[in-house]
């Protein structure tokens, strides 16, 4: 462990002093800073000025004496807005200064990167600085907040509790600036939808209403804490300033953001989609650019969809029929009959999370195992399984990941959700697992992290879920050519959750773009998936306060796939499986455009 520790601070040191101490030589010498140098320290800049970021990621913590960052939050400001605006203006400008001509290959890529997420977050921010939600059901500040502090924040020494402490009595302040931006949000006539509020509503009761024991602020805490193995008088000064905290900041703080909700909750989006809102069809445009990393119009995305969802039904069809199942039932209706089999359903006893985990951590390791073969590297970065908290479970989504620190102090994390049994039919676990740990979103992220040939902008600076999440929902796909998934019903789960992306397609567009009703979406995803109707009403709502993401996982996908059939053509007995996957992983996150273009590169360098 102190080997790994000592590895991760030497690369974080290399880069930041390296970035910093080269961009100060070049400036006092009047040389140019190159692209990289540049890039890097706007991000140093940019991790500096987020307290959260620096925790987020790890390493400083062991700095923090110098930093002071794990006992700061980020406020939001009046001039937030303006300043963004500015700083984006000026950096693309200098960005276009860096000629093509005096630029490497792969730093006309990181230019070309760089520009298209500048200028993106720049029309955000100038057309559309307030077309989010910042109080939402699945990643609202109120749930941020609470997940931030009792899952990133580290508490490992007196300090750190300390810390924790003075970040609690922030919550408050916090809060006061969000309230600001809402009101002038408000003020630009943008509300979310009605059930936007009743959900965020009900969950700021809960904190508000929650006893110290229920509290996971407290309950998380204090958990840490009696780790520390202090004495009963420090244990029991600790236990009171946390209640303090509670009670004087994180508390008021959420009854200021819900005497927003209920103030405002009369001008409620009546609904669903963002055409609704100020130009909202541009936002939506902007939304499925940014993305995406395409040019695709929503319709031709919406085709696409369509498409997809009649090919994959096709297929499942296919396997239910061989399994015996009616064929005169759609696939909607014979998988939502499969959800509701208790032959797929774990026992609803005491100890059915903790079995579920495990189960889980097994099909992980058994991944990990196979796919050493077709990979030139797997990460040295652990990841695990863990139960969604309950305080969110009941709107988040079935899982998600968090990516590992740094320093190795954390590993990776696939958080899995079983608020409801049935959520987890068997015959799905195994692509869940896939998607979010390995080959999927660990295997990715981790491999990122832990690439030493990029810089620190193509490392830590980028990140787009056209292709993390396109290459996640790859993953499952390779699972199952692999071999993972031998069980038909396997396949099934495989396709169901692939289908889901597919549909994905459909409803995102058809709610934000051809102006389907929350229900009219849910329906659709209804009878072409077979989920769950907790499942489903949780997906669409996402999709309503989240516009455009959902799209990119299948778009990502289709993009890798396409790429991979072009290389295998192109290749014949030449092609490597893993030179392919070094092609897409081996350049951090990039958009899809230059993942093609590494992939050309690859078929060219292979030919030669």
């Amino acid at each position: 462990m102190i080997k790994k520790i000592l590895k991760y601070v030497g690369r974080i040191f290399v880069l930041i002093i390296g970035i910093s101490s080269l961009y100060l030589v070049n400036l006092f010498f009047m040389k140019p800073v190159s692209i990289d140098h540049f890039l890097g320290k706007e991000l140093v800049v940019g991790l500096v000025e987020s307290p959260e970021a620096l925790t987020y990621i790890g390493i400083f913590d062991r700095f923090d004496w110098i930093t002071k960052h794990n006992s700061r939050l980020s406020i939001p400001r009046d001039d937030d807005i303006e300043e963004g605006i500015k700083e984006l203006e000026k950096s693309i400008k200098t960005l276009y200064k860096y000629k093509d001509s005096r630029l490497t290959d792969i730093q006309k890529n990181t230019k070309k990167i760089a520009i298209f997420d500048y200028e993106n977050n720049l029309k955000e921010l100038k057309q559309f600085p307030y077309h989010d939600y910042p109080l939402n059901q699945i990643g609202g500040t109120h749930l941020n907040t609470i997940q931030f502090l009792s899952d990133m924040h580290p508490v490992r020494s007196i300090s750190e509790a300390e810390g924790f402490i003075s970040r609690v009595n922030l919550v408050k302040e916090v809060y006061e600036g969000t309230v600001k931006d809402l009101e002038r949000q408000a003020d630009a006539g943008i509300f979310p939808p009605e059930f936007v509020y009743k959900h965020v509503i009900e969950q700021l009761n809960e904190f508000i209403n929650f006893n110290y024991e229920e509290h996971p602020l407290f309950t998380q805490f204090m958990k840490k804490v009696k780790d520390l193995n202090l004495d009963s008088e420090k244990e029991f000064l600790f236990e009171e300033a946390i209640k303090r905290g509670i009670d004087e900041s994180v508390t008021p703080g959420f009854i200021l953001l819900k005497d927003f909700m209920v103030k405002t909750q009369k001008s409620a989006n009546k609904n669903h989609g963002i055409w609704s809102q100020p130009n909202g069809d541009e936002y939506y445009k902007l939304r499925i650019r940014s993305y995406t990393t395409t040019e695709y119009s929503p319709e031709e995305i919406h085709q696409m969809g369509l498409s997809e969802v009649d090919r994959i039904s096709t297929r499942m069809k296919e396997i239910l029929v061989m399994l015996g199942y009616d064929e005169n039932k759609t696939v909607g209706v014979l998988m939502n009959e499969l959800n509701e089999s208790p032959e797929f359903l774990y026992p609803d006893t005491p100890d059915r999370k903790d079995i579920v985990v495990n189960d889980y951590m097994e099909m992980v390791n058994e991944a990990i195992e196979v796919m050493t073969d077709y990979f030139h590297t797997m990460p040295e970065a652990d990841v695990i399984v863990k139960a969604i908290p309950e305080y969110s479970e009941q709107t988040a989504a079935g899982g998600y990941y968090q990516a590992p620190a740094l320093d190795g102090s954390r590993p990776g994390v696939f958080y899995a959700n079983l608020y409801d049994i049935k959520q987890t039919p068997t015959y799905s676990m195994r692509t869940l697992a896939y998607h979010e740990a390995t080959p999927g979103h660990h295997h990715q992220i981790a491999h990122s992290l832990e690439n030493d040939s990029l810089t620190m902008y193509r490392r830590f600076g980028y990140r787009t879920s056209a292709f993390s999440e396109g290459w996640a929902l790859y993953a499952e796909r390779l699972a199952l050519e692999v071999g993972l998934a031998e069980n038909p019903y396997d396949e099934l789960g495989i396709l169901q959750s692939e289908i889901f992306r597919a549909v994905r397609l459909v409803v995102d567009t058809g709610m934000h773009y051809k102006r389907w009703t929350r229900e009219e979406a849910m329906e659709y995803m209804k009878s072409k998936t077979g989920m769950s109707d907790t499942e489903v009403r949780v997906e669409i709502e996402r999709y309503i306060v989240w516009p455009g993401q959902a799209l990119s996982y299948k778009v990502g996908m289709i993009k890798i796939l396409e790429l991979r059939e072009k290389a295998m053509n192109e290749l014949g007995n030449k092609f490597n499986i893993k030179d392919f996957h070094s092609a897409v992983l081996d350049h951090g996150n990039p958009p899809l455009f230059i993942v093609e273009e590494m992939v050309e590169k690859m078929i060219e360098e292979s030919n030669n």
